[in-house]
C-alpha cells in the first residue's frame, strides 16, 4: 500500500540546455561546385563538434591544472572530438574534385587539431594550447572563405 502514494516521477528542476546560436541558413549560389558542397558541409560539422568539446575543455583548463579530475575529463572528451574532426576535415579535404584552394586551409587545420590534441595529451600548458588553437582558428577561416568562394559555406 506504500507504493500507492509514491511518486513516479519526478521533474526536472535544471534549466533546460542552452540551445546555442541561431543562425540563418546562407543560401547556397546556383553554381557551386557540388564537391564543395559535400566537403564543406562535413568541414563545417567537424569545426563545430571540435569548438563545442575544446571549449568545454578550455573552460575546464582555465585556472586549473591537469591534476584536476574536470579537466581530465574534459581533456579525454575534447581530445576525442578533435581526433575525430580532424579526421573528417582531413576527409573532406580529400573530396574527389575538390579545389585546391579549398582543400588546402581544411587539411592545415586538420594538422593543427591533430597538433593540439597531442598537445592535450602530453599535457602541455595553456600557452602553447591557445597559440595551437589560434592556428586551427585561422585555418578554419581561411577555409570558411574559400567555401564562400566556391559557392557553399562551412
Amino acid at each position: 500500500m506504500g507504493f500507492a502514494l509514491a511518486p513516479t516521477a519526478f521533474a526536472d528542476d535544471t534549466a533546460p540546455p542552452d540551445p546555442g546560436v541561431q543562425v540563418d541558413a546562407v543560401p547556397m549560389s546556383d553554381d557551386a561546385a557540388p564537391a564543395a558542397v559535400v566537403a564543406c558541409g562535413n568541414f563545417a560539422q567537424a569545426l563545430d563538434g571540435a569548438a563545442t568539446y575544446y571549449g568545454e575543455f578550455s573552460d575546464s583548463f582555465e585556472g586549473s591544472n591537469y591534476n584536476d579530475p574536470a579537466v581530465q575529463s574534459s581533456n579525454e572528451v575534447g581530445r576525442t572530438a578533435l581526433r575525430q574532426a580532424a579526421g573528417v576535415a582531413m576527409e573532406s579535404a580529400g573530396t574527389p574534385g575538390l579545389d585546391p584552394n579549398v582543400a588546402n586551409p581544411m587539411r592545415a587545420w586538420s594538422a593543427d587539431a591533430t597538433k593540439l590534441l597531442l598537445k592535450m595529451a602530453l599535457r602541455i600548458p595553456g600557452d602553447s594550447l591557445n597559440t595551437t588553437a589560434t592556428e586551427m582558428n585561422n585555418d578554419a577561416t581561411a577555409a570558411q572563405e574559400a567555401c564562400a568562394a566556391a559557392g557553399t559555406h562551412a
